[in-house]
């Protein structure tokens, strides 16, 4: 991550819309964040262990390579499991914005309106009743139930 991606990041207006999500280009630096800690803590350890005597010092750069291994390993799991759950969000995200049909609810309701006329039986200027259309009479709600299909002729 470099200092453009951390001023698009902080500077324009991302920080402040919630329609992206902003957690998976942090992960980065919280990483960064832990390794820096876990730096200063290992170097501050070693010189207040190694302060007191000799013994003490050798005993402290166990603890640092134990401790420092263990928090390393924390660390890694905490932001890999960071990772796949944005990464899994995003998915199902993407899988869900796919499946929307992007139809306004005026198209929605024109079609609607259309189906339900083609149903209704028709007056016919040359014969004095009304004429049933030939093909059965379905109604059709807008996306309850999908249009009836054509059946081929055999």
């Amino acid at each position: 991550m470099t200092l453009d991606d951390l001023k698009k990041i902080f500077l324009s207006p991302t920080l402040f819309r919630l329609e992206t999500i902003l957690s998976p280009r942090l992960v980065p630096v919280l990483y960064a964040t832990g390794l820096a800690a876990l730096l200063l803590w290992s170097v501050g350890h070693l010189f207040v262990s190694f302060g007191r005597n000799f013994g003490d010092g050798l005993w402290g750069l166990l603890e640092i390579a134990v401790y420092g291994a263990l928090f390393l390993l924390v660390l890694r799991i905490v932001c890999e499991v960071l990772l796949v759950f944005f990464k899994a969000n995003e998915t199902v995200t993407r899988t869900v914005s796919l499946s929307r049909v992007p139809t306004s609810l005026i198209d929605e309701v024109r079609d609607a309106i259309h189906d339900i006329a083609e149903d209704e039986p028709y007056e016919d200027e040359t014969s004095e009743g009304a004429i049933e259309p030939t093909t059965p009479a379905v109604r059709r709600t807008a996306r309850r139930t999908p249009p009836p299909t054509e059946k081929p002729d055999i």
